[in-house]
């Protein structure tokens, strides 16, 4: 093989590289935290650990995928090789890059460069590697007359393949596939909210994890003080995703769900639960002009006037002169809590104004001191009284009365009663009567960490990626919308995967729950996952689910392994069996009252097995093959499904449409192979499935 050989000239440069990253971590790790205190050494040293956590290198993972080459035949400032990598690679300070960041503008034309806009770059060169070996390269000539091996996503064999790549364990990262549609979305401004509504496959949670690396990458400084976090629908999903972020050097974004968001806000745990047509309720807008009413009408109006002796000497302020200081306060939108703090230094300084009428001379001294006096104290206890969130929230679930002043006009009298009947209890539970007894719900939680804001200002991140988005209510939203105030938001979602009874019909709704109403839209409908025959067949729900959606489509060449086969329960071994046969991770996904039964058949059967939700997060996706439980299959991929009775799925759920909504989002957890196995008869809905 000649010198000049491609393969060799990577190869070559590949082992170079993982030199030079090995040079820079040793330095790293050389380097002494000096600093002139201890925080800041502190801070210093967990700096470097982040470096160092940046700079690891997976033998099986390449440094770099790709390569284009800058020409001034192709608009180029000048000649240049770049290698586009998931790190910075460099030899020494100052010296030219032996790879490239994916995230830097010079790899930005690797994505984006075409025959028609060129970007400087006259030759992209893609590598496919098998456990971190370069095994292939794939040209693509964007100027000149050469002809080009890979001029589309469709011909390029080297993306199609690491795309179809099986895959073990959690979600892995896409840097040498993403596609220019969805590049745009990552490198979209900091300054800008994106609402991405992406059919399965799409890519779309991958592009939100990517875009959150990019930001952090671009805007480091700014988001290192406001931070970074993914909210997404369960712990489940979490373990998933876990591994991308750090696997593209990047340790510093939180990852939360709403659940242990709202949990931590309240310092109160989940344990009850609300019928459907109750977290509806609960998850409705008019809520928040409910507590809202709840905090402020705490505020009692001034009837007597406030004495407070200082010295010989008794200062009286007339009643309707505190109430306008009150209203004063309550008109400049302040929060309740820091209202109630700024009351006793405005009463205070009424004060100082008629002692210095009489002719002394207060100093700010002597307005702290009566500002803490034990008249001013009690006045501001009387008349705008400290309130805690979960005790307000309990007050109004249930206090009649309460409940009555704070609802009216918003709430109908049944819908007031719905509130009541279930106030944060599990339907077989009696009512609580004290809020040490209450066992609050997810909503009740949602909805003390609305009151709590109206209390105090929820601090605000710099960035807030929201998955699944389509599932949260319009208080669950407010609840995320919260912790981007001052920030901006990635919202991933799918509309036709709604599945919760308060799920969101309108993405221009949401995002005025999540206050961000201005933010572009952009609809991924190409199908990079999820092979043709699989999603074609779920497709054939979308008139009944999502009819205003544009129907995805693949665009792989593969049509993937699909099946539909007879049998109950007692054939799911075998077919669990079968699938694992092939390479890549195996999903068992049915419906949640089924999960039981499928664990003695896998268990009789002797295979080995994990399952989703039964086990701590950190050891989720230890097992090539899981048992999903439908209601956790959201967000996640296998190579292989098998998904056993699909009417049991549909039933599971409180109304039909819901129903087929969850079925599709199962329907589509395949990435290479799906079999349907069924006894009972396949909704009619996919009545013309082949057989």
């Amino acid at each position: 093989m000649p010198a000049s050989d491609p393969l060799i000239e990577a190869r070559t440069h590949l082992d170079d590289a993982r030199s030079a990253l090995r040079d820079m971590r040793e330095h790293t790790a050389s380097l002494e935290a000096l600093a002139g205190d201890r925080l800041s050494g502190e801070y210093l040293k967990q700096a470097l650990y982040r470096r160092m956590m940046s700079l690891r290198d997976d033998p099986s993972t390449p440094l770099f995928f790709g390569r284009i080459d800058y020409r001034t035949a192709a608009g180029a400032d000048e000649n240049e090789d770049c290698w586009i990598g998931r790190l910075h690679v460099t030899r020494e300070m100052g010296s030219e890059p032996m790879v490239y960041d994916w995230r830097a503008p010079v790899s930005l034309p690797f994505y984006r460069a075409s025959r028609t806009e060129p970007m400087g770059v006259q030759l992209r060169r893609r590598y496919g590697f098998q456990q971190g070996t370069i095994t292939a390269f794939e040209d693509e000539q964007l100027v000149g007359s050469g002809a080009s091996e890979a001029d589309a996503f469709g011909h390029s064999e080297i993306l199609e393949a690491e795309i179809e790549r099986p895959r073990t364990g959690p979600m892995r990262d896409i840097v040498a596939t993403i596609q220019p549609e969805q590049d745009l979305i990552v490198r979209a401004p900091l300054s800008e909210s994106v609402v991405v509504q992406g059919a399965p496959g799409t890519g779309k949670t991958a592009v939100g994890l990517h875009r959150a690396a990019y930001l952090l990458y671009a805007y480091r400084d700014q988001l290192s003080r406001s931070g970074v976090l993914v909210v997404g629908p369960n712990a489940s999903f979490l373990s998933y995703i876990g591994d991308v972020l750090p696997a593209l050097g990047e340790i510093d974004a939180g990852q939360e769900t709403l659940q242990s968001l709202v949990t931590r806000s309240s310092g109160r745990a989940v344990a009850g639960t609300d019928p459907s047509e109750v977290a509806v309720l609960k998850g409705d807008p008019r809520l928040a002009e409910v507590l809202r009413r709840a905090v402020w009408q705490s505020i009692v109006e001034p009837a007597e006037p406030l004495v407070v002796p200082r010295g010989s000497a008794q200062w009286r302020i007339p009643a309707t002169r505190c109430g306008a200081v009150i209203e004063e306060l309550r008109a400049r939108g302040v929060r309740y809590l820091a209202g109630r703090e700024m009351l006793a230094q405005r009463l205070a300084h009424q004060v100082l104004l008629r002692m210095e009428a009489a002719g002394e001379s207060p100093d700010d001294r002597v307005q702290n001191a009566v500002a803490r006096a034990r008249p001013v104290k009690a006045f501001v206890d009387a008349h705008w009284p400290a309130l805690d969130a979960g005790r307000l929230v309990f007050r109004l679930l249930t206090d009649a009365a309460f409940r009555a002043a704070s609802s009216d006009g918003v709430l109908s009298e049944a819908e007031q009663r719905l509130l009541a009947l279930y106030h944060g209890r599990t339907e077989r539970a009696r009512p609580a009567r004290s809020v040490g007894a209450w066992q609050p719900t997810l909503a009740d939680l949602v909805l003390i960490d609305e009151a709590t804001d109206l209390l105090k200002r929820t601090p605000s991140l710099g960035h807030v990626i929201v998955d699944e988005a389509q599932d949260l209510s319009a208080m669950g939203l407010r609840a995320v919308g919260r912790r981007a105030s001052t920030g901006s938001l990635t919202v991933l979602g799918d509309l036709a995967q709604a599945t919760t009874p308060y799920a969101t019909t309108s993405w221009a709704e949401s995002l005025t729950h999540l206050g961000q109403p201005t933010s572009s839209l952009t609809e991924l409908v190409a199908g990079f996952r999820v092979p043709h025959s699989v999603i074609q067949y779920a497709a054939r729900l979308l008139p009944f689910i999502a009819p205003s959606l544009t129907p995805p489509h693949s665009v792989r060449r593969s049509a993937g392994d699909f099946s539909i086969t007879e049998g109950d329960l007692s054939a799911l071994p075998a077919a669990a069996r079968a699938a694992l046969r092939h390479e890549g991770t195996v999903g068992v996904i049915v419906a949640d009252e089924s999960v039981s039964a499928v664990i003695d058949a896998l268990d009789d059967a002797r295979v080995d097995f994990g399952v989703l939700g039964a086990q701590p997060q950190d050891d989720a996706f230890d097992h090539r093959l899981d048992v999903v439980p439908a209601t956790l299959a959201k967000g996640l991929e296998f190579d292989q499904v098998v998904l056993a009775e699909p009417a049991a799925i549909v039933a599971a759920e409180p109304d039909r449409i819901t129903g087929l909504r969850r079925l599709y989002v199962c329907l589509t957890r395949a990435v290479s192979g799906l079999q349907v196995l069924h006894a009972d008869p396949l909704p009619p809905e996919l009545s013309t499935a082949r057989t």
